[in-house]
């Protein structure tokens, strides 16, 4: 199968074996915090307030995550963003075990899980280029989708809910910690070392700022982080404090009954990571593709609404996944294959800040919003906005105009490279793509 092509390559293997782990590690995450929380206050609002803290704390590091992958050897920002995560689930499940957990323990800690997460997102994407040929890429990127959703969306909250209803949350915590521990010492077995690019007398805040000139130079990027931002103010608080609060208190159902919706948005990526990577490369309208795919992506949260069995949330879970995964492949190869690998933390560090950046907004206003309009009419909403918006931004900004030739690993032509020299030429060349 193609999708297994960048298995041969031995670094790829070993960074794959340790993200498989550590995803599986989030997906019993998942399951765990939202039933530990709802255990300690069965309200939305307490949830959504563990919730901001998460996404407050990768606001908070992610813009410096991306600068410190671009400074320093990635490998090395990568092991200590996973044995700060393992440290920060290790307290929390100690003191779940106890019974010493209280809801602000949990706010706390989940601060510390968010700062490594936001270190290790920028490093990570910045890295698979450094490791693999351009000519993998889609596979790759296929490859991590299938992974993330198979294991974060699928096995990690089945094994979850598993574990949350015969031990308890707080062992679930304990197993979650433990696999960040193996993702680290998988990434330690890498061979490759990325190049860094950090240039005499530069500062972390003058290398931000080019991060920053460099994306608003390209709309394409840009404008599709602008949508992302929407979407994400729509998604974070609904899907993650609204859905599982539905399940169990307007459905009747446990912690499995939530693994299993979650898990069928992983059956859906699977499906759409195997297509993709069966292609070998991106059709000719990537970005037209990308949109669509995003903005129907959007309407099964207002379905969620609409459904009164845990088969239909799965339904509707499964499509979800399936076109969000087609966007992200699209995405990601496109942050591999037009960014020059100068800028490439830096910029992945201004997407995730962005696309996540009102998501500290999204769960401030779930419980108001749901308590004043109602858990149903919040996911309508929810569901409809960001598909419009994504819709017309991408009208409005003519961004099939983008859809620039890319690598074609069939034929094994490309288009003529913006920094064909490497690094030298990079760092030579970008101040005049940032305007100076």
């Amino acid at each position: 199968m193609r999708i297994l092509r960048p298995l041969r390559e031995r670094d790829f293997a070993f960074l794959w074996g340790g993200l498989t782990v550590s995803l599986i590690g989030d997906g019993i995450y998942l399951v765990a915090v939202a039933w530990q929380v709802y255990d300690l206050s069965n309200m939305p609002s307490a949830l959504a307030i563990v919730g901001l803290a998460w996404s407050a704390g990768m606001a908070l590091f992610l813009l410096t995550g991306g600068v410190v992958s671009d400074r320093f050897e990635r490998r090395r920002v990568m092991i200590a963003a996973d044995l700060l995560r393992a440290a920060a689930l290790t307290l929390i499940g100690v003191l779940a075990v106890t019974g010493s957990l209280e809801l602000w323990h949990l706010v706390a800690l989940v601060v510390v899980y968010a700062a490594g997460e936001a270190f290790f997102g920028p490093a990570l994407g910045a890295l698979v280029p450094d490791i693999l040929p351009a000519d993998l890429l889609v596979e790759a990127n296929s490859l991590e989708q299938f992974v993330r959703q198979t294991c974060r969306l699928m096995i990690g909250p089945a094994i979850g809910g598993v574990v949350v209803a015969l031990a308890g949350a707080g062992d679930a915590f304990l197993i979650d910690a433990g696999t960040f521990l193996v993702s680290a010492l998988m990434i330690a077995l890498i061979r490759t070392r990325s190049r860094t690019t950090r240039v005499s007398g530069s500062t972390l805040s003058g290398e931000l700022r080019d991060g920053i000139a460099y994306v608003r130079s390209q709309r394409f990027i840009w404008v599709t982080l602008v949508a992302s931002a929407i979407a994400m103010l729509m998604f974070f608080g609904p899907v993650q404090v609204l859905l599982p609060y539905l399940i169990r208190n307007e459905l009747g159902g446990g912690a499995g009954s939530f693994g299993l919706v979650l898990a069928a948005d992983g059956i859906g990526a699977i499906v759409a990571s195997l297509v993709m990577s069966q292609r070998g490369r991106l059709p000719r309208r990537y970005l037209t593709l990308m949109f669509g795919a995003w903005a129907l992506a959007t309407l099964p949260i207002a379905g969620y609404a609409l459904g009164d069995a845990e088969w239909q949330l799965m339904i509707l879970s499964c499509v979800h996944g399936a076109l969000m995964t087609v966007g992200l492949v699209v995405w990601g190869t496109l942050m591999q294959t037009r960014v020059p690998g100068a800028m490439r933390g830096r910029v992945h560090s201004v997407d995730w800040f962005v696309s996540i950046g009102l998501a500290p907004v999204s769960f401030a206003l779930t419980g108001p919003v749901s308590s004043a309009l109602g858990v149903d009419t919040t996911l309508i909403i929810a569901g409809v906005v960001p598909a419009v918006s994504t819709i017309l931004l991408f009208i409005a900004f003519r961004l099939w105009r983008e859809e620039t030739p890319l690598l074609d690993a069939d034929e094994g032509t490309e288009e003529p490279a913006l920094f064909p020299g490497g690094v030298a030429d990079e760092l030579e060349a970008l101040p005049e793509v940032l305007g100076r």
